[in-house]
């Protein structure tokens, strides 16, 4: 039986680390434990999270899905490495029998394109996604209808579908123990916030916590969330990342479907997926805009106006329909390419970014944990190579557009 872990208290035990983690929901817990974790870190690592609860963290908040229909490479990637992650979670987490297997269910993701510049998209994506190894498969209407009789079609030219290591995971179970392990490994986690950074040149000597302790620092990891680019500010740099809304629901249908309803995407923006005996749905708002990471006002009419009668007209089984519940939660959006940013600031030599994941960062949490943790170890990435993620494009203005966002 495993020693009981010390209580989580807003005082640090101590005035200096080797790296503080700024943020810790998913992303920062994973950076912890697999920095945590690695036999060549030595270190002291401290993670101040400003609100220990996470009740509106987008960890939180997630729909937790995983995909590897992206159009980038590097995305792809990152999703087979969380896919395998997620399969053998107590085996990456050292085969401790304490440690739960975690529920994956993989029926995928459809794509729907109702024009010939969406299938077109579709087509180039599946190439990309095959080459690495995806399992997608484009389908034809009748093919769809065929495996898939409840849909509507009338207007589909293709589809995508994916029905391996693709669907939803339990980030509930995932997420705590990655922060139990992280800390029995001595990672210390405080409810505190830092307020301000002290830099030196091109470095970061010093963070400043609310409750006014000075805390020496070697490496600065910001992971900051829908907060990044506040955090970034504290030394003069920058991350075009900003809080967008998000809704989500759950409902139950008075006749349901006789087999999985997979992740769908409808060509409006609506998409839906199976949820147990449930069923989860999910939309931006019409007017996708940022708002203040502290703002989760609920659109209470765009389900009734929009939502619910897209669902119906492509899965008539949705027009008798019970809500269960609904929520908002945030995306942490990059602005510039809907995708992460990764790796040190260009002149902030000891300020590394895990920020703007753009509604991917619970799957993406696995990499980039690793990836990070790496290059605090050894100066540069040893498995998956990240670089492409580097926070360089964001000054140059080079995007690496993410275009499968949902």
């Amino acid at each position: 039986m495993s020693q009981p872990l010390r209580p989580i208290t807003s005082m640090p035990r101590r005035s200096s680390y080797d790296v503080v983690i700024v943020g810790g929901a998913m992303i920062g817990s994973s950076i912890a434990w697999f920095l945590s974790a690695n036999p060549d870190f030595d270190g002291s690592v401290l993670v101040v999270e400003r609100d220990r609860t996470y009740e509106r963290a987008s960890t939180t908040l997630t729909n937790s899905c995983m995909r590897q229909q992206f159009s980038n490479a590097i995305n792809v990637r990152i999703s087979q490495f969380a896919a395998d992650f997620v399969r053998n979670f107590r085996e990456y987490l050292g085969s401790d029998p304490e440690i739960p297997d975690i529920f994956f269910h993989q029926f995928g993701y459809l794509y729907l394109a109702s024009t010939d510049e969406g299938a077109t998209a579709l087509r180039e994506r599946q190439l990309l996604q095959a080459e690495l190894g995806a399992g997608t498969r484009l389908l034809g209407p009748e093919q769809i209808a065929a495996e898939f009789p409840f849909y509507r079609l009338d207007d589909i030219v293709l589809g995508s579908h994916n029905p391996v290591d693709e669907g939803y995971f339990d980030s509930g179970t995932m997420f705590p123990w990655l922060q139990k392990c992280a800390r029995r490994n001595g990672v210390e986690f405080v409810d505190n916030e830092i307020v301000a950074m002290n830099r030196s040149g091109s470095r970061v000597v010093e963070v400043t916590l609310a409750s006014g302790e000075a805390i020496s620092c070697g490496t600065v990891v910001n992971a900051a969330g829908t907060r990044a680019d506040h955090v970034a500010q504290m030394v003069g740099a920058s991350v075009p990342v900003e809080p967008r809304v998000r809704y989500s629901w759950v409902v139950k249908l008075a006749e349901p479907l006789d087999q999985d309803l997979p992740l769908t995407i409808d060509p409006s923006g609506v998409h839906v997926r199976s949820e147990g005996k449930a069923y989860q749905v999910g939309c931006p708002p019409d007017v996708d805009v940022a708002v203040d990471p502290d703002d989760f006002t609920m659109d209470n009419d765009i389900f009734e106006e929009k939502v619910w009668p897209v669902l119906a007209d492509r899965i008539p089984a949705f027009e008798r329909l019970k809500e269960i519940t609904r929520w908002p939660g945030h995306y942490s959006y990059n602005t510039l390419d809907q995708n992460a940013i990764v790796g040190p600031h260009d002149e902030v030599t000891n300020l590394l970014f895990a920020n703007g994941f753009s509604g991917h960062g619970l799957q993406q949490s696995p990499a980039v944990g690793r990836g990070v943790a790496e290059l605090i170890t050894y100066g540069e990435y040893r498995t998956l190579d990240l670089r492409p993620l580097n926070y360089e494009r964001i000054p140059a203005n080079q995007p690496l557009v993410e275009a499968a966002v949902i």
